[in-house]
């Protein structure tokens, strides 16, 4: 599948920002699954000092906001060739080693709550596949998608306490208890080509767990499926706070505002749009259950 990104985020502080700094992970890398035919970004009001890839191996700026802005934007665009691997991304890449992902964040440090999650589960342990499907459905029975319940700061266990949340809770939620049974967990932030629309109100988050003989396998709570070809990975780390897209600090500025706009379309090559044309029908990509 050939996905189009657009993804424009905007800022506006109340007064003149003095000194400002921002980490960026916006930028997808070519993986199994998915390959970066064409990928731009735009910065207004600041400037890339420094680019490298992490600890995760994601790609990684820092930009610099000019003195005395009070707008900043942000735009990326890009093309990106998927395809379809039943949720598998293969071997573990980067400068951590696997025991890595076992140890709690502040963001997933399991409680109580997790911890009867996990004894409720119906699945074998020595069967990590097998588990993770079966955890996976229960977290999507137990939490409940409520758009705008949670904020980014929200724990794992709190968002399994109050029984909602959105797919950063389901993941989190999802990641600590695998922990609990011993799996590395991870999670990933990126692009979804939704079904029914292109403009969307943010980017998407959902889980891998490593899985020996198969790697790294992706499990999106939310949607209740592994990902597929409409999903474009962009980073990945222990906890959000480890891949999320904008990080930063500043002073001054007074309070500040965020616009975001962003649209994820499918770009039919030139035979698909012939046939498209002729039959008047397209197919739905879409996902096995987890």
């Amino acid at each position: 599948m050939l996905l189009s990104v657009s993804h424009k985020t905007r800022y506006l502080f109340e007064e003149p920002v003095a000194h400002g700094l921002q980490r960026l992970r916006l930028k997808p890398k070519s993986t199994h699954g998915q390959e970066i035919l064409e990928w731009s970004m735009e910065l207004v009001g600041a400037t890339v000092e420094a680019e490298y890839d992490d600890q995760h191996n994601n790609h990684a700026a820092l930009v610099a906001l000019k003195p005395g802005v009070q707008e900043v934007v942000v735009t990326c665009q890009g093309l990106v060739e998927t395809s379809g691997n039943d949720g598998v991304i293969g071997p573990h890449t980067g400068l951590v080693p696997l025991w890595y992902f076992l140890r709690p964040t502040a963001l997933t440090k399991a409680g109580s709550k997790l911890r009867q999650l996990v004894a409720s589960v119906d699945a074998d342990r020595a069967d990590p596949l097998a588990f993770l499907h079966a955890l996976s459905r229960v977290v999507a029975d137990q939490v409940a998608y409520v758009p705008g319940a949670t904020d980014s700061a929200t724990t794992a266990e709190d968002a399994l306490a109050a029984g909602k949340g959105v797919c950063q809770d389901h993941a989190h939620i999802f990641i600590s208890a695998g922990r609990l049974a011993d799996i590395p967990m991870r999670y990933v932030g990126g692009y979804l080509k939704m079904d029914d629309r292109e403009e969307q109100e943010a980017g998407h988050g959902w889980a891998e767990g490593y899985v020996a003989g198969l790697g790294w396998v992706g499990f999106d709570i939310s949607n209740k499926v592994c990902p597929d070809e409409r999903y474009i990975r962009v980073a990945s780390g222990c906890d959000y706070g480890e891949a999320a897209p904008v990080t930063g600090i500043s002073r001054g500025g007074g309070a500040t505002s965020l616009d975001v706009h962003l649209s994820v379309a499918e770009k039919l090559l030139g035979s698909q749009q012939q046939q498209q044309s002729s039959d008047g029908s397209q197919r739905q990509a879409g996902s096995g259950p987890l």
